[in-house]
């Protein structure tokens, strides 16, 4: 069977079922006791305090806000060269969850900000394209639901996708391009001097792959509801016609 066939609406659907159920129930083995550990059995941290632990959300939430994009500008290729109406929906699907993550990635930054940096905000090269990354994914939305025709829409997201790819890239790799500004290095490195220590790596691993596996679960349940949708309009409109 070829891997396009499990992208056909009547397949997807069948495939998915199980493996949404799975990605369910697997972020909240993984999360719930990721955060529980981070919360309540890490100390607090030398620098900074029990502030530390907002690490446990805000990690996660902006790794998921960036690469939710970078999933739907691999969507988006996929409607652009095959024509293929499921991927289109699946990048429609991940634009909210985008949404909410960023707004958590920034809430949590803020509140991270204020007794760090003493300000909730800072126009910080990482903070600033992260902001224009939350503004790309409201005007991502907001072309799907000014355009009337589907494929057109989905024409038009796609290209906005391309364009907004490049905020998503320096929203990841800011602190390399500038070597001023407040936001500190990545939190998971390779590098052993700039990585977290273990006692607080090992939650926030747990807590990533539960956002992950939460994430997974939620784009397929949206997809298949974009293809419910899409059904439905089909039948109106032949009912319409007839």
């Amino acid at each position: 069977m070829s891997y396009w066939e499990l992208a056909n609406p009547r397949r997807f659907m069948g495939w998915t079922a199980p493996v949404m159920s799975w990605a369910f129930g697997l972020a909240a083995i993984t999360l719930i006791p990721g955060i529980i550990w981070g919360y309540f059995f890490t100390p607090d941290a030398v620098r900074f305090g029990s502030t530390v632990k907002i690490i446990y959300i805000h990690v996660p939430a902006a790794f998921i806000a960036i690469n939710a994009w970078i999933m739907m500008l691999v969507a988006s290729l996929i409607w652009l060269v095959r024509r293929h109406h499921v991927s289109a929906l699946a990048a429609r699907a991940a634009a909210p969850i985008g949404v909410i993550m960023t707004v958590i990635g920034l809430a949590t930054g803020a509140i991270w900000g204020q007794p760090m940096w003493g300000t909730y905000w800072a126009w910080d090269p990482r903070l600033t394209s992260f902001l224009i990354l939350f503004l790309f994914y409201l005007g991502y939305i907001a072309l799907w639901v000014a355009t009337e025709d589907a494929d057109t829409a989905a024409d038009l997201t796609s290209w906005l996708c391309i364009v907004g790819s490049v905020f998503a890239l320096m929203s990841r790799y800011a602190v390399l391009f500038w070597n001023q500004g407040l936001h500190q290095g990545a939190s998971l490195s390779l590098d052993a001097e700039e990585n977290v220590s273990d006692i607080f790596w090992q939650p926030l691993v747990l807590c990533i792959v539960g956002f992950v596996l939460l994430t997974i679960a939620l784009v397929l349940l949206r997809t298949r509801t974009e293809i419910r949708l899409r059904r439905i309009r089909t039948l109106e409109l032949r009912a319409r016609a007839a």
